[in-house]
């Protein structure tokens, strides 16, 4: 009698979960499947779970491939259960390969391929519709992206752009899509939404067509680089109810969402100055995004970020801007200053690329302040200062993998559950962001 065991959340029951168990079933004798419960789900960072645990399970029983159905609540139960059951295969889908590599010690392992071309009808048709999601370039922040996808409950994807066959191809490969495309008008038919992460200035042709198309948007930062181009992108969204966002990860963190709550709740008082910093090195290469002389640059390529605190605290309408910058042969500026004044309050954006700096943020306010340790982007924790040290005080939040998890879930949650409301970064927000980048680049002479 050879024993197999899977698990998962099992959540928005579709075609891939129906013949992942099948096939399971297929491996042995008897199939025991571990379905999660919602605090477990939270726990290892599953976000958008829609579906009730019991939901779940029935789902899983209906299907008639389960021998047994067990349910997982903690870490380290997988070793448990295969230990307790006598088991005999662990299986689980190939987004996880390598992953659980270590229960070797106790039985086989077996990785089974994600199921491909599932139709964008019968998504449709489903209860909730899942979001079938394309990707638009193939670069480093779409790899990461697509590690991320998987802990992302409502969507499927499916697709990838690039306009070189070849680089489509092997991304495609990687993370088993079903369709990998160069032309652009025949992938957007593919697909329901768009996830954009090609150089910068590419970003308003490619969003602006899968607007037009009736696509939803997810669009790396920056997503224009001027407020012309913001206003209309928005313009068009509105007008055809598709959602359109700008992928700056760290306003949809928890922690930056409970960092922003006690800023504005008066635990430290009058916020009068913020200041935020932003430093990478990247070598000077030829090819290199950063260095690209009409859009490239550090205040492009991060002010999005130092931006943030700025604009979510303070607001959009300041009296008065002004940049310093050095600049690399090429004129492409390697370490930025935004200085921006607003009636009682001031602040401070810095961002490099060629130059090296403590990359933390500071709000300062009449009763004390808020200090986020570099990087400060990437927050997981920050500290409330007062006067008196013993009153100090560390708040803490999840961000695991690259973060970008966050966003994701809210860009789904929109498309599935909307209300036409997008508070964590919202379309003032980056219409206020883009106008900043396009001053930048016009005192810099390098307007795109």
């Amino acid at each position: 009698m050879k024993k197999v065991i899977t698990y998962g959340s099992f959540d928005l029951f579709h075609e891939g979960h129906y013949n992942l168990l099948k096939r399971a079933k297929e491996l042995g004798d008897t199939l025991i499947v571990g379905v999660t419960t919602e605090q477990y789900d939270v726990y290892r960072g599953k976000m958008n779970v829609v579906d009730s645990l019991m939901r779940r399970i029935d789902n899983v029983r209906q299907t008639g491939f389960a021998d047994e159905i067990i349910i997982e609540d903690h870490e380290g139960q997988k070793v448990e259960d295969i230990q307790k059951y006598g088991v005999n295969i662990f299986v689980l889908g190939s987004d996880w390969r390598g992953k659980y590599d270590y229960l070797k010690e106790y039985c086989e392992v077996v990785y089974l391929d994600r199921t491909k071309d599932i139709s964008s009808s019968k998504l449709r048709d489903e209860r909730h519709g899942l979001v079938r999601l394309g990707i638009v370039g193939t670069g480093r922040i779409a790899e990461r992206f697509m590690q991320e996808t998987k802990f992302v409950s409502g969507l499927i994807t499916s697709s990838v752009y690039n306009p070189r066959f070849e680089s489509a191809k092997r991304f495609g490969e990687c993370f088993e899509l079903s369709y990998f495309f160069d032309e652009y008008e025949k992938y957007l038919d593919d697909v329901d939404a768009v996830y954009i992460a090609t150089p910068h200035g590419t970003h308003y042709d490619y969003a602006r067509r899968a607007l037009i198309a009736g696509k939803h948007v997810l669009c790396e930062k920056p997503m224009v680089l001027s407020e012309l181009e913001a206003r209309e992108l928005f313009d068009i969204a509105s007008e055809n109810a598709l959602v359109l966002m700008e992928a700056v990860k760290t306003a949809y963190s928890p922690g930056f969402i409970n960092l922003l709550a006690i800023a504005r709740g008066g635990r430290i008082g009058t916020v009068y100055d913020v200041e935020a910093a932003f430093t990478k090195l990247t070598d000077n290469l030829p090819g290199a995004r950063e260095y690209d002389p009409v859009v490239g640059g550090s205040f492009t390529e991060l002010a999005s970020y130092s931006l943030l605190p700025v604009v979510k605290l303070l607001g959009h309408d300041y009296r008065d801007i002004s940049f310093e910058s050095f600049t690399a042969e090429n004129g492409v500026d390697i370490y930025a200053k935004a200085h921006l004044t607003y009636a009682g309050a001031v602040a401070t954006a810095k961002t490099g690329i060629g130059v090296k700096s403590e990359g933390q943020l500071l709000i300062s306010g009449t009763k004390g302040y808020i200090l986020v340790k570099s990087p400060w982007w990437l927050l997981k924790s920050f500290e409330v200062c007062y006067e008196i040290p013993d009153d100090n005080e560390t708040f803490s939040a999840p961000f695991p993998g690259f973060g970008l998890r966050f966003e994701l879930a809210d860009f789904v949650r929109n498309i599935t559950h909307p209300t036409g409301r997008n508070f964590k970064f919202s379309k003032d927000d980056s219409v206020c962001v883009a106008g900043i980048i396009e001053k930048f680049l016009r005192r810099a002479g390098r307007q795109a």
